[in-house]
């Protein structure tokens, strides 16, 4: 029996993908041999590498990501990592409302518009939740909240979408060394402690750490899941 690993020749999405765990994917994604388009609301700082393109969407405006599938002729897999936090403003309803959209409404969006695609690539679509969706974040209400909603909305379009031959599934990231979390890092000494001290590795983890679990889950070797959340952590969850 050979187990197929391979995403070679795949066409890929990665919304926030000029971003730490989209930009790392999109590394991953390339550097295994798939065809990758990052999307995100404001263009890269930096010039792209060689064959990587570049879609400039807000995933807020529903026809802006109709027209992003319209224009796509092709696509195998589709991953949302785009998302942001506002910590100190998340208890506001139209701060938590303008978090929810982008994380939880902005993934709906996205599989309604490449629902025909991923049916005729028999493709699938990854999520990006979050450790948040287990536990509370007084800290950062909409995020976790939407991040949780992500954790349904997975299992939701997996049985949905099944009929298609599309698979859903997620990753749950725990504390990861991104520019959305350099603020706990940096300016949060006491809760950073506390993260570092119960990761059993003693460091915050990376996003390229995160990359081969969703070259995993794009690839034929996962064929089996779909609708589930891997948590990938650390081992924060276990101590």
């Amino acid at each position: 029996m050979c187990i197929d690993f391979s995403v070679r020749g795949k066409h890929v999405l990665i919304t926030g993908g000029t971003g730490g765990i989209g930009g790392a994917f999109a590394e991953a994604f390339m550097a295994a041999g798939a065809h990758v388009t990052i999307v995100d609301i404001a263009p890269p700082r930096s010039e792209l590498p060689a064959g990587l393109k570049f879609e400039q969407v807000d995933l807020c405006d529903d026809d802006a990501v109709a027209a992003l599938g319209a224009r796509t002729a092709r696509m195998d897999v589709v991953i949302h990592c785009a998302g942001r936090a506002a910590l100190d403003q998340e208890y506001s309803p139209i701060v938590f409302n303008q978090i929810v959209n982008l994380h939880l409404t902005g993934a709906l969006r996205l599989a309604n518009a490449f629902r025909p695609h991923l049916k005729a690539s028999k493709g699938c679509i990854i999520h990006i939740a979050s450790m948040t969706s287990y536990f509370a974040a007084p800290y950062a209400p909409a995020y976790g909240a939407a991040k949780t909603g992500i954790m349904s909305l997975t299992r939701t379009l997996a049985v949905e979408f099944a009929g298609d031959g599309i698979r859903v599934n997620a990753i749950a990231p725990g504390w990861i060394d991104t520019p959305l979390t350099k603020v706990v890092q940096h300016d949060m000494p006491e809760m950073n402690r506390q993260i570092v001290e119960r990761l059993p590795f003693g460091r915050w983890n990376t996003p390229d750490e995160l990359a081969g679990l969703a070259v995993f889950l794009a690839s034929p070797a996962s064929s089996i899941l779909t609708g589930v959340t891997i948590a990938a952590d650390g081992g924060y969850s276990i101590t």
